[in-house]
């Protein structure tokens, strides 16, 4: 299950996660948004040690500012409190995994 993350709780939650940590940039009346999170849900369950959290932009616009998201949805991996990967766009799944470097 995702996590709701907020401006407060960013900086704690993703950047000081110990574990690799997806965050889906995502807004309510996104359809491709709404298409990718049971894939996002799927790729985490199916990992240990992976987390996936969600930022709305439109309740958070100063991260989605803050990370430059233009477009979503935005998935975006973060480890050791850096972006390593990032993916634009509800994508199959496959393809997802590839560029966020989950490739088994």
């Amino acid at each position: 299950m995702a996590e709701i993350i907020t401006e407060a709780t960013f900086d704690t939650e993703v950047l000081g996660s110990e574990q690799p940590i997806i965050v889906d940039f995502w807004a309510e009346w996104c359809g491709p948004c709404h298409a990718v999170a049971p894939v996002l849900d799927d790729i985490v369950a199916e990992r240990e040690g992976i987390r996936l959290a969600k930022v709305n932009i439109d309740e958070e616009p100063a991260l989605a500012e803050r990370f430059g998201i233009l477009s979503i949805p935005a998935i975006v991996l973060f480890e050791g409190g850096e972006p390593k990967a990032a993916a634009l766009g509800a994508q199959p799944r496959k393809a997802l995994e590839k560029a966020l470097g989950l490739e088994d």
